[in-house]
């Protein structure tokens, strides 16, 4: 069983310059500068409800859209989940959670096998064009479990199941993958090896 599970990763394009560290044995403690507050804000909820301990320092355009800078970020987290985890052994590997916030109902089930897949669903219509804190746009949510998704290495699947606040739709669905992933990152003293009849994931 690897006893360090932490990953430092970095990535730098013509449009963002992103540099993350996370401890996957952590209290959940998130120092997060993205120049996207809103997406500041998720991404502390993402730490806090996971106990995933996170640091994240980005610096891109988004004088033109935050598009690429919450894109990048998302690309690097996947990134350095899937270093931090490692071979994966001895670890709970699923994890499910339904999560409310208020009128907003969320339920994220996770599988790290290795295999990225990413289903979607229950956002109302219009979400993905409403504008949250002055550049976060809807749309990004989606894109945003994608990109961390296929770079994880991991199978994501999110039913909005409630909602009717754009901020509580987007903040429920970023707790409810908190919880998730939390339990299945989990160490659990009864598994011995990989979690996988195959002997890999």
């Amino acid at each position: 069983m690897t006893s360090n599970r932490t990953a430092t990763v970095t990535r730098t394009t013509s449009e963002s310059s992103v540099e993350l560290t996370l401890d996957l044995d952590g209290t959940g403690v998130g120092e997060v500068s993205t120049g996207v507050r809103f997406y500041d804000h998720m991404l502390l909820s993402l730490a806090k409800h996971s106990l995933v301990d996170l640091r994240v320092k980005a610096v891109g355009d988004v004088d033109v859209d935050a598009h690429h800078t919450v894109e990048d970020v998302a690309i690097v987290l996947g990134d350095a989940l899937r270093e931090a985890l490692g071979d994966k052994s001895g670890i709970a590997r699923f994890g499910d959670a339904t999560v409310p916030l208020d009128e907003a109902l969320v339920q994220a089930v996770v599988d790290v096998a290795g295999r990225p897949y990413v289903v979607h669903t229950g956002e109302p219509a219009g979400q993905e064009y409403v504008v949250i804190g002055g550049n976060y746009v809807g749309s990004l949510t989606r894109h945003v479990l994608e990109s961390f998704a296929f770079h994880a290495g991991i199978a994501l699947h999110v039913r909005v199941l409630s909602g009717r606040d754009p901020h509580h739709i987007v903040e429920a669905q970023f707790k409810a993958v908190a919880r998730a992933l939390r339990a299945a990152v989990a160490r659990d003293p009864r598994v011995v090896g990989v979690p996988s009849a195959k002997g890999a994931l």
